[in-house]
């Protein structure tokens, strides 16, 4: 088995409490267009991309024009009502930091857009430690396709061996099982363990992880 040299990270429902918050801005951004979608039917597809959520629950692709304007509405009421109020998962910031201290490099692969990547990093509380991230407009498509994990490999020189990423939904698990990295699950993002299946080990958050780091996947470093 070869060293470990990076760690490839997600952000929303790993890093920052932030899944509830994009599921209710698609609502909030429906209703403004007269168009009514129940929560649960988003919030179970959060940690995809607009590309595959749109058409699966509002029923029009994200390039039409309805898709268009929704993702716009969206990404406005998401930013401005809810953005400022995230909250990081407990120990993100510690174990992101015990991380670089082992000396791995650290690589976003995000399906949020580009712009919110800066302000989900800020409420994370791990802007300063992050220098390299893939996100939806980086990519021909989101999670749970694998383009984002290959994105962050190509971004840091790594082979998919030499990679574990840290997820907290299936189509992060399904995302890095595709390109062939080992995932740690995090069930803090409102996935079990059971839905997270596939995935080498399953911890409650960052902090979990942290707790027992020496035991983890992550030890291979």
């Amino acid at each position: 088995m070869k060293k470990l040299r990076a760690i490839i990270l997600d952000i929303d429902g790993t890093l920052v409490d932030s899944n509830d918050a994009h599921a209710q801005s698609y609502v909030d951004a429906g209703e403004s267009m007269g168009i009514i979608v129940q929560f649960q039917d988003v919030r179970r597809l959060i940690g995809m991309g607009g590309d595959k959520l749109i058409p699966r629950v509002f029923g029009f692709e994200q390039e039409s024009e309805r898709g268009e304007e929704l993702d716009e509405r969206k990404g406005e009421i998401f930013r401005d009502r809810f953005l400022p109020t995230l909250q990081p998962m407990p120990g993100a910031r510690q174990l992101l930091e015990r991380i670089r201290d082992e000396g791995l490099e650290l690589v976003v692969a995000t399906s949020a857009s580009e712009s919110d990547l800066d302000g989900l990093l800020e409420r994370a509380g791990v802007s300063d430690l992050i220098e390299k991230a893939t996100s939806a407009g980086d990519v021909e498509e989101t999670k749970p396709a694998p383009d984002a994990v290959q994105s962050a490999l190509e971004k840091v020189g790594c082979e998919p061996s030499e990679a574990v990423m840290i997820g907290d939904t299936p189509y992060d698990v399904e995302a890095a099982n595709s390109a062939g990295v080992s995932i740690i699950g995090v069930r803090c993002g409102g996935w079990s363990t059971e839905e997270l299946r596939g995935a080498a080990a399953v911890y409650q958050d960052p902090a979990d992880l942290l707790q027992h780091y020496e035991r983890s996947p992550l030890a291979r470093g």
